[in-house]
């Protein structure tokens, strides 16, 4: 059992930076696979980034390629979440989630474990 508690939303102006943090508690965390998903009103939740369990390999939306950095550090069992040259398309709560695979897919289905969310507002 995972469980995934997400920290570092806010309001932000157009151009400006935030920084997300996902705490996970359990066992097996570096075994597990990370993501960061998107949800914003009236829209499909989306995939924004994805990281394998060991670090070493990184995904991203087409989106926010080159504006968003995904890392996690293993040993404090937290996942990151770096955004910079925010839009305000980028507005919407930002939930990470972790699954059993080594690599992470872009599909919600093969993600056992979310978080709450946290609410990320960019201003124009």
């Amino acid at each position: 059992q995972v469980q995934l508690v997400e920290s570092g939303g806010g309001l932000v102006q157009a151009g400006g930076s935030l920084g997300l943090s996902c705490a996970a508690s359990g066992r097996a965390f570096s075994n597990y696979a990370m993501a960061w998903f998107r949800q914003a009103p009236g829209k499909e939740r989306e995939f924004v980034a994805g990281i394998s369990w060991s670090g070493g390999a990184t995904y991203y939306a087409d989106s926010v390629k080159g504006r968003f950095a995904i890392s996690r550090d293993n040993a404090k069992k937290t996942v990151y979440l770096q955004m910079n040259s925010l839009k305000p398309e980028d507005t919407a709560v930002y939930y990470c989630a972790a699954t059993g695979m080594l690599l992470p897919t872009s599909s919600t289905r093969e993600y056992f474990y979310w978080g709450q969310g946290t609410q990320v507002t960019v201003s124009s």
